[in-house]
């Protein structure tokens, strides 16, 4: 099965190179831990998608979407499936007016320099965010009272079957960290931005003043996936963990951030699993002390169980 899965792969891309064997996930999440994918695949454009997801339809194969891995944990023992790497094969961006229309690979803070290229305000609150456009989409991801809704005006989608389509924002449901694209199970193909004419400098100024606030409160010297838990209505997570009495507090080698509490770093030689046992620990103290079930905002990939 392994071999025939394997050719039926290279079958769908261009050229072999495309395809590699248990490549270490690691090497693709800004956590920087997580065992190999069985399977890592990288489409260059739609129509090779489409082939690979008919691959893993016809075997049976289990599949995942990968951007630049800022928002999740791989297992150690890996994911015994295929990851499909949009980074390099989905990286188009063009300017029409107010318009940019971006394809999924592509970076946010990419897209937010764009914007600043051709005069446009809306998206100096993306220029620090560190993922891709397409795991933006299917998060609604925001940050300083901005988000991915208040500037989409359509995102191009192919669902799992291959089939593509073209989505209002309207019609996304996007909320805090949801979207009908992550309840469908849909892959951003692309979006369209509407933005508004603005002055150059006072758009830099913002993206400056921003990523200075960023660096002062965000441990980014560490690897991380951002914000680990999502915010309990009514509270914020950080300060509930703080209060917890949990700032610096590690297991292994990953650490609750002595900068913000709302982030878990890889303080050096973190496991997977470290991190997730981190989780679980912090998530029962908090219950424990303020009666509030804290979810993890961080996606997860691979078998956790011990």
């Amino acid at each position: 099965m392994s071999r025939q899965l394997y050719e039926a792969l290279c079958s769908a891309v261009k050229t072999k190179e495309q395809v590699k064997q248990d490549e270490p996930m690691k090497n693709h999440t800004t956590f920087r831990v997580g065992g190999p994918a069985a399977y890592f695949v990288t489409p260059m454009g739609e129509e090779e998608l489409r082939q690979v997801l008919a691959v893993c339809r016809r075997l049976e194969s289990p599949w995942f979407i990968l951007g630049n891995g800022s928002n999740l944990l791989v297992s150690d023992r890996g994911f015994d499936g295929v990851v499909i790497d949009m980074e390099k094969g989905f990286s188009g961006i063009r300017t029409e007016g107010n318009q940019i229309d971006a394809e999924a690979g592509l970076l946010l803070s990419q897209i937010a320099r764009r914007a600043l290229e051709s005069g446009l305000t809306g998206l100096e609150f993306a220029a620090g965010i560190p993922g891709t456009l397409g795991g933006a989409a299917v998060m609604n991801a925001g940050a300083y009272g901005s988000e991915m809704k208040d500037v989409l005006r359509q995102v191009r989608v192919m669902t799992p079957e291959g089939e593509v389509r073209e989505i209002p924002a309207q019609e996304l449901e996007l909320g805090y960290r949801t979207s009908s694209i992550l309840k469908n199970g849909w892959i951003v193909l692309s979006a369209v931005f509407s933005l508004e004419p603005g002055e150059p400098e006072k758009i830099r100024g913002r993206m400056d003043e921003l990523a200075v606030a960023r660096r002062s409160k965000q441990p980014l010297e560490y690897p991380s996936a951002g914000s680990t838990f999502k915010r309990p209505e009514g509270y914020f997570a950080g300060k509930l963990i703080q209060d917890a009495g949990l700032k610096g507090f590690q297991v292994g080698g990953a650490q609750v951030s002595e900068k913000h509490s709302g982030f878990v770093i890889n303080r050096g030689g973190a496991q997977a699993s470290d991190v997730m046992e981190l989780c679980r620990q912090v998530s029962e103290r908090v219950k424990e002390q303020f009666g509030v079930a804290l979810e993890m905002e961080v996606k997860t990939l691979g078998d956790f169980e011990k």
